[in-house]
């Protein structure tokens, strides 16, 4: 089919040009543009590959399949037939029924008729016998009943798009069934589950009487238990009014960390200040010391404190506590555990996920958004738990079947790799740190295998497989999740235990590390030596990079003192030493930055957290040069740190990308 189109082009009151007063003819074919052209198939009649001249142009768009029987169709005729013969057979029934009854009502009314009458009935008959023998030698054509229109009863389409119609509540023929429609069935389901709902939600209301008998008077007392819906309400009021009470309270201290900032800085130079604003501490966790801190990723006011005891010989109960800056007085979740916490971690995609390690070599996995004292998931002897204390553990992305894990290491040696899967934690050894001596002279001449003892790791930020372990003879060791038996490079690092290695949040060569040989030092991992080296004169409990800048980090140390250091203001000395724990015989253990406030929180021996915030000499920003292309977020900290780095690496060293 072949349509051509004549478009004039003709507009009036305007000077047109000749070329728009041309004649254009389009033509337009019914032919498919997207079939291929020139296809070539081999012809068995001619011996040879030919053009393919007749190509089907039909392009579907759309298709449906129905649900309507033709009436033509052998199904259809089946249908009205059977459908005839049933209401036919009914219709015949009740006739019969019908004649019955008349003709036993006649019956009893004239039991006894005249002669006039016999003569009626006699004549009658001779009538009825001549008829019927009439209809036997003509039989008259059955009459066709009208045809039904059948519903198809396997298509089950939405109610919205049906027409509501009242079936007729007809017996079928064989009296076994009540046929209905399928939505007043489906009607009388639904109401009769809410209306079980509803008594389920009434007998929930309803108070408990609970019984009690006391053992000093002998008598039995029985008090109503408030339901639990009650509670929750109760609950939840009376933590914002605690909230409000504590703002009240506390309404200078959160002024200062709203708005204050130390003017004093100004005359400093570039030396800064730390200001202590809450104190957070709890009764039950006075004889523990502050093992593990942890930021939740999504609260960025609320943080995870593990309790335990750095004394092996005084080893007990432990504790988890997670607080929050808008209720310093008293902790948002307590769980108690047998063995003292010595790490925990928050899940970056989970923020309702912590997962601890203790003293005793398990590890768990706590949900707060279930109300329990116990951890969801918890390791056993038999799911192959460490044999000695779990000293740091660090949530991964997860797996290719979207299976939550975590990796954990020990004093035993092991880094294991923790996967949830089916509400059960499966264990995998991920690697085993050898010692100096890799075999010992054990019984009868028997050599026995010596393992490393892991004290710390962290895992690079964007490359997945690549991480670092910290040990107790101080090596550090860079390792692969692909490698189980080799290790990618080792660091004579420090000559006692690592206490604390962290990537840089900013550059991706770029560690640092803290040891109880009193030193800091920050590396290249390219680079066999350190970049920088810092002696604090006693042992460093631990240290942590600043989120905001790529040249902040901050440390603490056994005598009290916090220490923050900027190495883009000075590379030689700390920019603040203030003494953080007053007490005697106390040491600090542990030291975060918060992710979004300046402020840092910092753990001790006797169970306090102290809150300080960040005067602003030590946060200060780089300031734009002029000339050059404005820079913004992780570019200028990376060329930041980039330029300090370049001026101490060692001339002859390779740079990895």
């Amino acid at each position: 089919m072949v349509l051509v189109v004549k478009f004039y082009l003709q507009y009036y009151f305007v000077s047109i040009p000749k070329e728009l007063k041309k004649e254009i003819t389009r033509t337009l074919t019914a032919d498919n543009p997207h079939i291929p052209q020139g296809i070539v198939r081999f012809s068995f009649k001619e011996g040879a590959y030919q053009l393919v001249d007749d190509i089907d142009q039909t392009a579907i768009h759309f298709t449906l399949n129905g649900y309507l029987v033709p009436k033509d169709s052998d199904e259809g005729r089946r249908q009205s037939i059977r459908s005839s013969t049933e209401s036919g057979r009914f219709i015949e029934k009740a006739s019969v029924e019908a004649s019955a009854q008349t003709t036993e009502e006649t019956e009893t009314k004239d039991e006894e008729p005249t002669g006039d009458e016999e003569e009626a009935q006699t004549a009658e008959a001779a009538e009825e016998a001549e008829t019927a023998e009439a209809e036997e030698v003509e039989e008259p054509l059955p009459t066709k009943a009208p045809e039904k229109k059948l519903a198809n009863q396997f298509n089950f389409i939405e109610r919205g798009s049906t027409t509501h119609h009242n079936p007729l509540r007809v017996r079928c023929p064989d009296k076994s069934c009540l046929c209905l429609s399928q939505w007043f069935i489906y009607d009388a389901y639904m109401e009769e589950l809410e209306r079980i709902e509803k008594a389920k939600e009434k007998e929930k209301a309803k108070p408990v009487v609970i019984k009690k008998e006391d053992k000093a008077t002998g008598r039995k007392l029985s008090y109503v238990e408030p339901p639990v819906c009650f509670i929750i309400k109760v609950a939840k009021a009376a933590k914002i009014a605690e909230r409000m009470v504590n703002l009240n309270t506390f309404d200078d201290i959160a002024q200062d960390f709203k708005y204050f900032e130390d003017a004093s800085d100004e005359f400093r130079g570039q030396e800064g200040t730390l200001l202590p604003l809450w104190k957070f501490q709890y009764e039950k966790t006075k004889k523990l010391a502050v093992t593990a801190i942890s930021w939740n990723p999504k609260y960025k006011d609320l943080f995870a404190v593990g309790y335990g005891s750095y004394d092996f010989m005084k080893q007990g109960y432990g504790m988890l506590l997670l607080y929050t800056l808008k209720n310093p007085s008293f902790p948002e979740y307590s769980f108690t555990s047998e063995s003292g916490v010595m790490c925990l971690d928050f899940h970056s995609d989970h923020p309702n996920l912590l997962a601890v390690g203790f003293y005793d070599g398990n590890v768990a996995i706590y949900n707060l958004k279930k109300a329990s004292s116990q951890p969801s998931y918890k390791s056993s002897a038999k799911s192959g738990k460490h044999t000695e204390p779990v000293w740091q553990v660090k949530w991964q992305k997860d797996d290719m079947d979207n299976n939550s894990n975590f990796f954990s290491v020990s004093s035993d040696g092991r880094i294991v790799s923790w996967t949830l899967v089916k509400n059960e934690l499966v264990h995998m050894d991920v690697i085993k740190l050898s010692a100096d001596g890799t075999t010992m002279q054990g019984p009868e001449g028997l050599q026995l295998q010596t393992f490393g003892s892991g004290t710390s790791f962290d895992f690079h930020k964007k490359i997945d497989y690549l991480f670092l372990v910290g040990t107790e003879e101080g090596k550090i060791y860079k390792c692969s999740k692909n490698y189980s038996s080799q290790f990618l490079d080792v660091f004579e690092a420090h000559h006692m235990a690592v206490d604390s290695i962290s990537w840089n949040p900013f550059h991706l060569k770029v560690f640092i590390s803290c040891s109880s040989d009193w030193t800091v030092k920050i590396w290249d991992h390219t680079i066999k030596t350190p970049m920088f080296v810092y002696d604090l004169g006693t042992a460093v409990g631990d240290v942590a990079w600043s989120p905001y800048s790529s040249t902040v980090f901050a440390a603490v140390t056994i005598d009290g003192q916090a220490h923050v250091f900027d190495l883009n203001v000075n590379k030689l000395e700390p920019l603040c030493t203030q003494l953080v724990v007053t007490r005697k015989q106390n040491k600090t253990t542990h030291i975060q930055f918060n992710p979004v406030y300046p402020i840092i929180i910092v753990g001790d021996e006797q169970g306090l957290i102290v809150c300080l915030k960040l005067s602003p000499n030590l946060r200060k920003m780089p300031k734009e040069k002029k000339g050059q292309e404005a820079k913004k977020g992780p570019e200028v900290e990376i060329a930041k740190l980039e330029k300090l780095l370049s001026l101490v690496r060692e001339p002859g060293s390779k740079d990895e990308k």
